[in-house]
């Protein structure tokens, strides 16, 4: 044994706190970025039936929402909106009295110490719930730049922090930042979804963002799942179009998208970690065969590896309070 040579990896591993000094990755709350659904009406703070622990809530209801994010140390929320009504261009998303712009003028007076993200898309809004204007059966992507873009402004003057576009339609980005510039606001950022599968995890979201699409898919706008080449030069349109941020969506099945879009890229990558992927674990953790606190902040923990500044993630609350123990 006196002639045998190998490495001590081990060394490095022998105790929790040498484990912890040594460690290369880490989650922190300020990276997380928490999704809210608000509705129309009063009193309401009920459960998503597919997501559980996530709530459509009102506005009555939402000032103690965005409290508890401020106690847990959460320090950005992205909201979507759920009208009261809908019709074929989606007026709901850019009225200046919609679900989302009351939510924003709201959280901006009561907390104005969050972070605002809006997402702006059309689907939420559109009688027929597609993410853009459809005419003789097919979404029009030049004529749903202008109605993306009035929702962006209208989202900006609303107060939002940042205007996140997640359409997928071709220039969304170019558009959006020529038309915030335009209306004095330059200075607001951009986070686009610039890497958006037709992903087979989105199912609960369209349960609580009532969007499923009333005819076909979303297959014609957002990217096949197969494709690798494809996520890099849509990468690279939105950073040439001005985007400040880039998502990819989802997160989970696509760590080797986020690693390359992070090493190409020098602009902050957000990962979204999607409602399939949160409802699944969910779904697990109450029947008993996972270790929820253990495996979700595994999940996240991989998504920073992979290469993310910050996670959008409906656990962002749960993940929160593990953190802060």
């Amino acid at each position: 044994m006196q002639d045998l040579h190998f490495k001590r990896h081990r060394r490095l591993r022998r105790t929790e706190s040498m484990r912890a000094l040594v460690r290369e990755t880490h989650l922190r709350t300020e990276d997380l970025i928490y999704p809210i659904f608000v509705v129309e009406g009063e009193g309401i703070r009920k459960e998503v039936p597919s997501m559980p622990g996530v709530h459509h809530v009102s506005l009555d209801h939402l000032t103690e929402e965005m409290n508890e994010l401020v106690r847990l140390n959460i320090r950005s929320v992205i909201v979507f909106g759920v009208p009261g009504e809908k019709d074929e261009v989606g007026s709901q998303a850019y009225h200046e009295e919609g679900i989302v712009q009351r939510a924003i003028r709201q959280i901006k007076e009561e907390t104005p110490s969050l972070t605002v993200v809006a997402d702006t898309c059309l689907c939420q809004y559109t009688d027929h719930g597609h993410c853009g204007i459809v005419r003789d059966g097919d979404i029009a992507n030049d004529e749903s730049l202008e109605y993306l873009t009035r929702t962006a402004v209208s989202q900006a003057q609303a107060g939002a922090d940042i205007i996140a576009p997640s359409n997928m339609m071709d220039g969304f980005v170019a558009a959006i930042r020529q038309g915030l510039d335009e209306a004095g606001f330059s200075h607001i950022p951009v986070m686009s979804y610039a890497v958006k599968y037709a992903s087979s995890f989105y199912g609960p979201f369209r349960d609580a963002a009532h969007s499923s699409p009333q005819f076909g898919d979303r297959r014609a706008y957002q990217m096949d799942p197969s494709n690798r080449l494809e996520a890099i030069r849509e990468a690279e349109s939105d950073v040439e179009e001005g985007a400040d941020f880039l998502i990819v969506k989802p997160a989970l099945a696509y760590l080797d998208i986020m690693r390359e879009v992070k090493d190409r890229f020098n602009l902050p990558l957000v990962a979204y970690n999607v409602s399939g992927e949160y409802s699944m674990i969910k779904a697990a953790a109450q029947n008993g065969w996972v270790n929820e606190q253990e495996i979700v902040l595994e999940k996240l923990t991989s998504m920073k590896r992979a290469g993310a500044d910050l996670i959008i993630t409906y656990f962002a609350k749960d993940a929160a309070k593990w953190l802060n123990q």
